[in-house]
Order: structure tokens, then sequence, then C-alpha cells
């Protein structure tokens, strides 16, 4: 029997498979290449691109494709075999350089946000050799990154490596300054992932889920996640199989899945990866979330991984724990036993802090979606409001320095848990708080605004470029600071005064810290993605992004463009999927019951004229009325509909949805969920809430 370390990365062109296949030469110059961003020679490509086709031929792959990432939030991936014709009429397997090097998808069909126009079909993808090619099926995939025929990223990846390179340069500089060896500095990341799953045959029977992947309609349940009891609960036996096999595949491609465990929802997971380097853990997390749901399909379950696929419980997160290294393996957010006196730790901190704050706008904006907008505020997800979490021990630091007091250290306090058979240890000086949309956790700091089917991507990007900005103003003023001690003691005092208000250790579900964040600290909440994305061409945000080289101008006005497009599109479709739903089945269930009853109410009473029919005359009575008011409300809503088709732009469309189809769309489905209490279950037209949730044995 295999053991895990036996099959981890099998399916992976990694390291221990190019030193066996390359010759030292063409491996060390790969090497360089991918530690150092050095060019790559065109002989390389060719001796790694014949490795690569005979490692994929040995493990029964029969073609290959460039896998990318465009801005449909998803993968895409075109096949080509590795055949190739013979003299003798045979085929021989073949894969050059070039053909690893670059790729040619059609762009055309691939949101563009008016950087292409739709005649315009040519685009171009590039090997990235920072992130393994690994096996899926019998293909070969190779990651790369997709941009048009001028050069405009068309993409996620392009933009995030760009992030990257961008903090590694400003945080080198100030490396330089403490006199600390370094080569680079990267990012890393884990994100935890969430998600529900329920049973295949019930999710068929829901047009809700197949269209929009989240239920439109849904009465609450007598048991919801009132008891706390699913949380860390034991793991049922058939989510334990699709549990083993999902790590299975996983571990297969070398994705370092770790943790499994029940979520808080009745039927909902979660799924965390060890850390490793941004770009690869954004690549693994795609390729998560597909196997996912493939896996899933082979227990008879589906996977949902829309942010709220079901009211009244909790919806679905991607916490992504982000920190920075050095090449070495040194944490540039780790405190160290003395915080207070770690200058290096403390000039970082607070570059991620003025980050945030500057900043806070495209946090919101990375993480907005029409799914994320109905999570973000309710059910242990965090409120919109951006904020830090930084915890006592930390705090008092920041607090000492900015009003040049002693620090009176955190005592190491001994738990004492009242039973003499349990081990003593240490409390930590910091607590967690979950409310917190950023929240610093002993030597990274989590962001917990992600929905969980967001490409962890545009966090990144957005984060990784907000510190670089930051960085670089320090570096700026510290390499000319005649005493540096003092310049940077100044500084960090400055930063702390100036951005205190983006720090915050309470409660962040308290109505009135959301009052107190927006009159009293004047940070931002931007409530729905209409409200957020605009705010991506503000000035002071495009000439950070562009100076970086993260994005040009055009790229940020293109995502704007896509994004609220995106949410447009995802809203509309679901208003249409809503109003078909209650036309086509629910009022035909309810006029069929209603029917029913009040042809029993008639057959008692001419049994005999003196039986009660309470119940009988009541029911019809209330899903007559019901029913009436659910065929005004698809009218309501179906009006609105037709008039977002003559809205003047994008941004109008979208303003729309959120003051007028939103509203039409939330009175229908009370209507609904009222009419499901009452009505007969054999007569209700789909699955419930019930038994959607608990519905996997």
């Amino acid at each position: 029997m295999k053991t895990v370390p036996d099959y981890f990365g099998s399916l992976v062109f990694d390291d221990r498979v190019m030193k066996s296949k390359l010759s030292s030469k063409v491996y060390n110059s790969l090497k360089k290449t991918i530690d150092e961003g050095a060019q790559l020679d065109s002989n390389v490509a060719n001796a790694v691109a014949d490795a690569m086709k005979e490692w994929a031929v040995e493990n029964g792959a029969t073609h290959y494709t460039h896998w990318f990432q465009p801005l449909t939030g998803i993968t895409a991936e075109k096949h080509d075999s590795f055949i190739s014709p013979s003299p003798d009429g045979r085929v021989i397997m073949d894969f050059s350089g070039k053909e690893l090097i670059k790729g040619e998808p059609d762009a055309s069909s691939f949101p563009s946000g008016g950087l292409r126009a739709t005649f315009e079909a040519r685009g171009y993808t590039a090997w990235d050799p920072t992130s393994y090619a690994f096996i899926k099926g019998k293909t070969l995939c190779i990651p790369t990154a997709f941009c048009s025929y001028g050069g405009e990223a068309l993409d996620k990846k392009t933009p995030l490596l760009r992030s990257m390179e961008a903090l590694n340069k400003r945080a080198l500089r100030i490396l330089k300054l403490f006199g600390t060896e370094a080569k680079y500095v990267h990012t890393s990341v884990g994100p935890e992932q969430e998600y529900f799953l329920v049973p295949k045959e019930m999710f068929e029977k829901r047009k809700d889920l197949i269209y929009t992947g989240r239920t439109l309609f849904g009465a609450k349940p007598p048991k919801g996640q009132e008891m706390d009891d699913h949380y860390f609960g034991v793991i049922k036996p058939r989510v334990e199989a699709y549990m083993t096999e999902l790590n299975e595949e996983l571990w297969k491609l070398g994705i370092l899945a770790k943790t499994q465990h029940n979520e808080v929802a009745p039927a909902q997971h979660e799924l965390a990866p060890i850390y490793t380097t941004t770009n690869i853990a954004t690549d693994h997390n795609q390729l998560t979330m597909e196997i996912m749901q493939k896996v899933a399909a082979r227990h008879g379950l589906v996977c949902l991984l829309h942010e709220k696929p079901f009211a009244g419980v909790n919806g679905s997160g991607k916490h992504n724990n982000w920190s920075m290294a050095t090449d070495t393996g040194a944490n540039l957010l780790s405190p160290g036993e003395t915080p207070y006196e770690n200058a290096q730790f403390l000039l970082f901190l607070c570059a991620v802090i003025k980050a945030v704050d500057d900043y806070q706008d495209l946090l919101r904006i990375s993480v907005a979606t029409a799914g994320n907008d109905h999570r973000l505020g309710a059910n242990e997800a965090p409120p919109a409001v951006v904020s830090m979490f930084l915890g006592d021990e930390l705090n008092a630091v920041l607090e000492a320095i900015e009003t040049d007091t002693p620090y009176k250290g955190a005592e190491k306090t001994q738990m004492k848990l009242g039973a003499l058979v349990l081990p003593k240890f240490n409390r930590d000086t910091t607590d967690r708080n979950r409310t917190s949309p950023f929240a610093f956790t002993g030597n990274k700091f989590e962001f917990r605004m992600l929905g969980s089917s967001n490409s962890i991507a545009c966090a990144n990007i957005m984060l990784n470029a907000a510190v670089a900005e930051s960085l670089k103003i320090y570096a700026d003023r510290l390499e000319n600071a005649d005493d540096f001690e003092t310049a940077l003691h100044e500084m960090i005092k400055k930063t702390i005064k100036d951005h205190k208000r983006i720090i915050f250790n309470g409660n962040g579900y308290d109505d009135e810290w959301i009052k107190e964040a927006t009159e009293k600290r004047g940070l931002l909440n931007l409530r729905t993605t209409p409200d957020a994305i605009p705010h991506l061409l503000d000035k002071k945000n495009v000439d950070m992004l562009t100076s970086h080289k993260v994005f040009s101008e055009a790229e940020l006005k293109s995502r704007c463009e896509i994004t609220l497009e995106n949410y447009c599109k995802t809203v509309t479709i679901e208003a249409n999927t809503m109003s078909q739903m209650a036309k086509k089945e629910i009022l035909p269930a309810i006029e069929e019951y209603t029917a029913f009853v009040a042809s029993a109410a008639g057959k008692k009473k001419a049994l005999d004229a003196e039986v009660s029919c309470v119940y009988e005359t009541g029911t019809v009575r209330k899903l007559s009325l019901l029913s009436g008011q659910i065929f005004e409300k698809c009218d309501e809503l179906d009006k609105v509909l037709c008039k977002l088709s003559d809205s003047a732009n994008i941004e109008q469309e979208g303003y729309m949805i959120r003051d007028e189809l939103l509203p039409k769309m939330s009175e229908l489905r009370v209507a609904c969920d009222e009419a499901e209490v009452i009505t007969a279950e054999k007569y209700w037209p789909f699955p419930t809430y019930g038994e959607l949730l608990f519905g996997v044995r």
C-alpha cells in the first residue's frame, strides 16, 4: 500500500522530476529563471519541453494545454495532442520549446472590458515557469499568463506576478537598511476554503441551484445552526469518504491540503492548506475548487462554492492568511520574543497598517461580487467596513511608541484548567477576533472578507501593491535620512498616529462600531458591489497601481467594467430564475394544493353540513392571498428586468439592480417562503432547506 509521501506530487513536473530528467546545465539555467527571473534561453526551453513531454507520456498523458486564469473567475484550457505525423504514416509524440513557451487561444470570447474589439481574436498565453506543470486526467497542464495581442493582461496571474515583484523590490530596499541579507522577498498565502455539500439528486431538482449556485427560495427549517453541534462535529461517513478521495487527488497534484473539518452551518465544511508562495497558492486554490466539485460528483454529491447558498445560516468564505518572507525563510511579520525591540518587524507591521488604511477601498473592491454582498456582515462573516485587529500586546506596543512612554511587556500567564491530569501551558498574549476583516494572528494577517468562490489573486494583488507603496515611501525617507535610528522611530510613530483609526480590537458585528467607524473615524462602508467598484478608478488608486506597474490605466478601466458587468449579469440571471420558478413551479404547486384542500372541504360539507372546515377555509384563504401576492410580485420583478435594458451604462445598471431589482426579489421570496410553510410537503415542487442541509447521511 502506497503512503502519502510515496504519491505526493506524483502528477507534478516538480523540482525532483526536473533534476532527474534534465541535464545539470539545463536544470541550473531553469532554476535561475525561476528563482531570479533570468531570461529563459530557447535551447533550455526545448530541452525542458522534451523532458516534460517524455514525463507526461510516461504518466499516461496524450495532450497538453496552456492552463490560464481569464477574467471569468475560473480557469481555461485548450487541449492539443502530442501527436505529429511521421513519414511512415504513423505518428510520433512531439512537443517543442516554442509550444511550451507560447500559445494562441482565441481571446475574443473572454471578458476584456473594452481592451479588445469583438472581431479582434488574437491572444497569447505565456508559460509561467515559477508554477510547476501538472497532469490532470490525460492532459499536461502548463500554468500560463494570458494577454492580448497588444500586450494588455487579460488574466489574474499577470497582475499578481507584477504585484509580487513590486513588493519584492521595495521590501529588499528596507531590508538593506537593516543589514538583513536576502536575495528576494515573497508573500505566502494559505487560503482556508469553505464549502457546502448537498445530495446530487436534490440539487438537480432545484433550478436556482443549477443556474445560480444558490437557493433563491427556501423557508427556514425547524433546525439550522442554533445548537452549534455541527462545528467540529464528527464527520459523516459519506462526507469522510469524499474528503479522503479529495485529499488523495490534491496530494497527487502537490497541493498541501492539511486541515479538514465540519463548519458551523449544517452541510458546511472547510479545507485548509499549508502556506506556500502566493502565485502557487493561487494556482492551487483554483485547482482545489475544480477538484472539489469533480470528486463530489463521484460521491453523488454537489459541492456548492457560492458565498451564500442558504439564507439564515453561515455563508462560505475563504480566509486569506498572508505573510512576507525572505528566501532564507525569515518571516518578516514574526514579532519575535520582544516585538517592542524588533524595529524591523515594527516597520513592516506599520507598512501593512498604512496600506490597509490608505487602500481600504481596494481591499473591499478585491472581494466585491454579487454573492459576497449577501455574506458580508452576516453569520460570522466580517462587515463591509475594513478594519484591523492587532490584539492587546501589539496595541500596547504601538501606544507606547506613539506616546513615547515605557512599554510594560505582556506577562506570560499560565492557564489553570482545573484538573491536575491536564497539562499546563502559557496563554497566548493575544486572543483571536473572528469578526475582524483583517486580523493579525501571530506571524501573519488573516484577510477574512474573501468569498468562497473568489480567486484569491485579486485580494493579494491589491494587498501586495498597497504594502509595496508603503515600503517605497519608507525606503525613500530612510535612505536619505541623516540619522537612521531617529528617522525610523519618528516614521513608525507618525504611521501609528496617522493610521490608528483603522485599528479596532472590538466586536465588528456591533452596530455602534459601524456608526463609530463611518461617522467618527471616517472609514468607508462600501456595502455593495455597485458602491465599491467605481472607486477602483479613483485617482489615488490609479496612480498607485500604475506607478508600481501592477496595472495599466486601460487594464484598470477594463476590470472596472468587467466586474460591474459580471455583477449585473449574475443578479439578472437570478431574477429571471426566480420569476420562472415562481410562475412555472411554485404557483402551480400552490394552486394544486389549494384545489385539493377546497375539494376536501366540499366533500366534508357534502357529508355533513355542520362539520367544521376551519383548517381548510383558513388554508385556502391564506394560500389564495399569497398566490395573488406572488403573481403581483412576479409582474413587478419582470417590469424592473425590462427597465434594466434601458439603462444608460453599466454603472447605472448596477445602481438600478441594487435599488430596485434586489428589493423586488426579496419581496417575491418572502411571499413564496411563507407559502412553502403552509403547503403540504408532497405538493412543494423542489427540496426544502431541511432536506438540503440534512440530506447527506
